[in-house]
C-alpha cells in the first residue's frame, strides 16, 4: 500500500481586497500518495495554482491542517518553510526561472550545492540527470539563451530534481512550450514518475492531463471530481483519451 505524502483536513485560503473577501480553496480534504502523478485541472480562477503553492508550502493556507509525512506545515515559521521545500521539493513552472549569467551546469549545481556541500558528488549527481533528460554534454556548458524552450525546461527539471524531492510540483510547466518541446517535457517527467518521483502537476491541457494517474477537478475551490485513470500507457491512448474527455465533460469543462 503505498504511503501518504501530503494529507490535507478542511484546507481553506482566503485573500482580502479592498475589504472584501475571497475565498479560494473551500474546506478541502486531500491525501496524495506516494508514487502518484496527480493533476489537477479546473477552469480559470478556480484555484488550481492556489492549491499547488498550498500543498508546496510556497502560501501559508488561511485555516486547517497540511501534513507532510505527518508534519504539519502550518507550525513552520517563513524561514523553517523555506528549509523544507529546499530539502523536501522541487519545482517546475511555465517561466523558466534559470539564470541567464550561468552554464546549464552551474544552475543546476547552484540548487544542489545548497544542499550537498559535496562537489564531487553534486556535479556527478548533476551530469546524471542532464544524460537522463536528453542533455548531453555538449550542452552542459552552454548559457540558457543558447537552449530551445523545451530544452530549458528540461534543465529546469534536473535543477528540481537535483536535491531528491520527496514530491515535485509542477505549474503548467509546458504552457509556454510548442507541441515537440511540450512532448519532450512530458516524456521526462513520466519517465521520472515510473522511476518512482511524487508528482503534483497543474494543467489545462487535456494532453498534458493525460500523462497522470489522478485527475483532481477543481471547481470554486472545492475538488468536484476525482477521477483514477491508472499508469500512463501510451499505446492505451485514445481510450485514456476518452475516458478523461467524458469526465472532463461531466465536470463542465
Amino acid at each position: 500500500m503505498s504511503k501518504t505524502i501530503i494529507k490535507t483536513e478542511k484546507l481553506c485560503k482566503t485573500f482580502s481586497s479592498g475589504g472584501i473577501q475571497q475565498h479560494v480553496l473551500k474546506n478541502l480534504d486531500i491525501e496524495l500518495l506516494e508514487g502518484d502523478f496527480t493533476i489537477i485541472m479546473g477552469s480559470s480562477g478556480s484555484g488550481k495554482s492556489t492549491l499547488l503553492y498550498a500543498l508546496s508550502g510556497m502560501d501559508k493556507a488561511t485555516l486547517g491542517e497540511i501534513e507532510f509525512e505527518g508534519k504539519s506545515l502550518a507550525k513552520l515559521n517563513n524561514d523553517q518553510l523555506a528549509i523544507f521545500r529546499r530539502n523536501h521539493c522541487g519545482f517546475v513552472f511555465q517561466q523558466i526561472y534559470l539564470l541567464d549569467n550561468m552554464s546549464v551546469l552551474d544552475n543546476v549545481l547552484a540548487s544542489g550545492l545548497l544542499v550537498n556541500k559535496n562537489r564531487r558528488e553534486t556535479v556527478k549527481k548533476a551530469k546524471e540527470l542532464l544524460v537522463k533528460v536528453g542533455i548531453d554534454e555538449k550542452s552542459w556548458s552552454k548559457f540558457p539563451s543558447q537552449l530551445s524552450g523545451g530544452e530549458a525546461q528540461r534543465v529546469g527539471i534536473v535543477r528540481a530534481l537535483i536535491n531528491n524531492p520527496r514530491i515535485l510540483f509542477a505549474d503548467e510547466p509546458t504552457g509556454a512550450l510548442n507541441s515537440a518541446s511540450s512532448d519532450s517535457v512530458l516524456d521526462v517527467l513520466t519517465k521520472v514518475n515510473r522511476d518512482g518521483q511524487s508528482i503534483v502537476m497543474v494543467t489545462h491541457d487535456i494532453k498534458t492531463a493525460l500523462r497522470g494517474n489522478r485527475i483532481l477537478y477543481l471547481r470554486d475551490g472545492v475538488i468536484y471530481g476525482d477521477l483514477p485513470l491508472g499508469g500512463y500507457d501510451e499505446q492505451k491512448n485514445p481510450e485514456r483519451h476518452e475516458e478523461l474527455k467524458v469526465f472532463l465533460a461531466e465536470m463542465g469543462w
